[in-house]
Parts: structure tokens; C-alpha cells; sequence
């Protein structure tokens, strides 16, 4: 964006109060309110002074159906970033988010998706999490088991994500072809799914017909599970809080949004596009090209795994958010989810 001139502490104040009043009524932001409730000592007139000026620099803009202004994305910008980090959340939140984990099962995947369904409660806006890519998560366990008319394959990635894929059994195959097999597979833990598959297609290359047969079974197996939807993908959870939010947006900005939203691959560009650096990250608006189509913000943090990135956490909303809140409830997420994952990985 534009470099634009430092603002002196008492346009900060007054673009700050315009800000968080706008964030809660939802109405243009009129001189009398910022004089009320920013607690600045100085007259209306002088305030109004101010806001023509911080509308000149890019901060605010005017309705024409109003006398009050609201902020520009770099209005919500220069507020964002004056903010603490790590910001405190509720109690209510907080109580939220512990027993949400305390809760949680040892499944990353599962985990997830209950964490984005939380983060919509605790914030009424979209979330999003992009999990751990299958094809770079090493095994910790894998399995041929025999279930008598069928057999199955289990997988569990380091992070938790878990596997299975079930099939016939052969009805002249041989027990001892299947714990063979199932032994076998001993020599590929540790390894990624990807580079598991290729160790799995030269041990078939030199086993009994059984055997390699068996093999090859169980690295298609890690093949699904690397493909499609159980690959790099978004987990969406609370859309509906943006269609209570449908005041906020035109009718065609929303449409867009609930279309890029059902567009996983599309989505998901998006959120690496905007996903950067250790900590709470925010796109405002125009920020981002798809952003500013859907006139909307995301705030996102990274999960860890030990010292390495696991996945990503956020929500979707408009540009009138809470932004606090938000970043306090998703920065609090992240964090119990680097501990669940970290956890897993060890």
C-alpha cells in the first residue's frame, strides 16, 4: 500500500474512536460521538477539523447520505497495527478455547475442524484452517490388518492425522502372505507419504506374488491419501455468520465470497497468498486482490509442530471486525493447537 505521513497522537485518537465505533453500530461516525467517547478534551469543531483532515490523507471516507465518516482500509489499517499483540481475551473466550481442548481427541484433522467451528462462535465471522499436507507429513504408523473377509490399511501421520482404507481379502490369500507384508512395512515409518510410496513400490518389486500384491495395496493407499481432498485443502466452518452479517456487504460482494469459499483450491491460494511470517497476520481489504472483491479481512496465525509450521488458523469477515477480538481468539487458537501438534509430533 501507499506509504502515507505518521499521524500526530491526536488524529491516532480520533481515527481510533471512529474506528471502534464504527465497529460497533455499524452507522458513519459524526464529530459529536468522537467528542463524547474518546475522552480527547477538545471541542467538536476541532474534532471535525481532524476528521476532514484524516479524510484528505486516505483514513476515513464521507458518505454522501451522511455527515459521519467511516474508515478506508488503511484507516483499519493504521488501528490494526497500533494494537497490542497478543491482545486479552475475554473470559468468557478463554474458558471457551480451554475446554474446547481439554476436550480434543489425539487427531489433528478432527481437532481442526471443531477449532474452526470455536473461532466462528467466539468471533461470529468465517473460519478457516488449512491442515498439514499429507504428502510431506512423515508416518509414524502403518498397518496391514486383517480382518478376515477384508483387509485394511491404516496410516498415522506425525501430526496426527489418521488413515484407512479398507478392501476385499483375496480368498486364496495366505495368512502368512499378510503378516509378512504387514512386517514389511516396518521399514517405511518415519518416512513421508510420498517417499513411503516409493520405498513401498521397490519392496514390491522383490516379494512372493502374495506379497507384492499386498504392497502395492498399501502404497495406492497412501497414494489417496495424498490426492483430492484429503491432500492440501481448507477446512471452512460458521459461513453462516457472514450471511448475518449481509447488511455489512453489497448482495454481489457476498456472492463472491460464498463463492470463492466453496472454490476449496481457490481458497486456499488465497489464505498461503496472505498467511506469512510466525505471528497474527492481517489482510484488510484491497490488501489482497480477493479481499478487496469481497470488501472483507482475514486474520490468520500458523500453527507448529516443534519447530516447524504445521498448518494455518483464521476467520473470514468484513472490514467493520472486531479486530481485537479477533486476533486475541485466533492468536490464543494457534497457540493451543502448536501445543496439541507439537504434542502429536513427539
Amino acid at each position: 500500500m501507499t506509504d502515507r505521513p505518521d499521524l500526530g497522537a491526536r488524529k491516532s485518537a480520533v481515527l481510533h474512536a471512529i474506528v471502534e465505533a464504527y465497529v460497533r453500530s455499524g452507522e458513519p461516525v459524526g464529530s459529536e460521538t468522537v467528542a463524547e467517547h474518546a475522552g480527547l478534551g477538545v471541542s467538536s469543531a476541532t474534532i471535525r477539523h481532524e476528521m476532514a483532515a484524516l479524510e484528505e490523507q486516505g483514513y476515513l471516507s464521507h458518505p454522501h447520505t451522511s455527515a459521519g465518516r467511516i474508515p478506508t482500509d488503511a484507516g483499519y489499517r493504521h488501528y490494526v497495527d497500533s494494537l497490542p499483540v497478543g491482545g486479552k481475551l475475554r473470559d468468557a473466550q478463554r474458558r471457551a478455547i480451554a475446554s474446547h481442548f481439554a476436550e480434543a481427541i489425539l487427531d489433528l484433522e478432527e481437532v481442526l475442524k471443531g477449532s474452526v467451528q470455536l473461532l466462528s462462535r467466539l468471533t461470529q465471522y468465517a473460519g478457516l484452517a488449512v491442515p498439514p499436507g499429507a504428502s510431506e507429513e512423515q508416518l509414524v504408523r502403518l498397518e496391514l490388518i486383517d480382518m478376515g473377509p477384508t483387509l485394511m490399511v491404516l496410516a498415522i501421520g506425525q501430526h496426527g492425522r489418521v488413515d484407512k482404507q479398507i478392501f476385499d481379502r483375496p480368498e486364496t490369500l495366505d495368512p502368512a502372505a499378510v503378516a509378512e507384508a504387514d512386517r514389511k512395512l516396518q521399514a517405511v515409518r518415519g518416512l513421508t507419504y510420498v517417499d513411503a510410496q516409493v520405498q513401498l513400490l521397490q519392496l514390491a518389486a522383490t516379494a512372493s506374488a502374495d506379497e507384492h500384491d499386498l504392497l502395492l495395496v498399501v502404497a495406492d493407499a497412501l497414494r489417496i491419501a495424498t490426492r483430492g481432498e484429503r491432500s492440501a485443502h481448507v477446512v471452512v466452518g460458521g459461513v453462516a455468520n457472514l450471511a448475518d452479517e449481509a447488511q455489512t456487504w453489497r448482495r454481489e460482494t457476498l456472492r463472491r465470497l460464498f463463492e470463492t469459499l466453496e472454490r476449496e483450491q481457490e481458497m486456499l491460494h488465497v489464505l498461503q497468498d496472505v498467511s506469512v511470517g510466525d505471528d497474527v497476520h492481517v489482510t484488510i481489504g484491497a490488501e489482497h486482490p480477493s479481499t478487496g472483491e469481497w470488501e472483507a479481512s482475514i486474520v490468520t496465525a500458523p500453527f507448529h509442530a516443534g519447530e516447524a509450521t504445521a498448518g494455518t488458523i483464521g476467520i473470514v469477515g468484513p472490514t467493520r471486525m472486531d479486530y481485537l477480538s479477533a486476533m486475541a481468539s485466533v492468536s490464543a487458537v494457534a497457540k493451543h493447537l502448536s501445543e496439541l501438534a507439537t504434542e502429536l509430533d513427539q
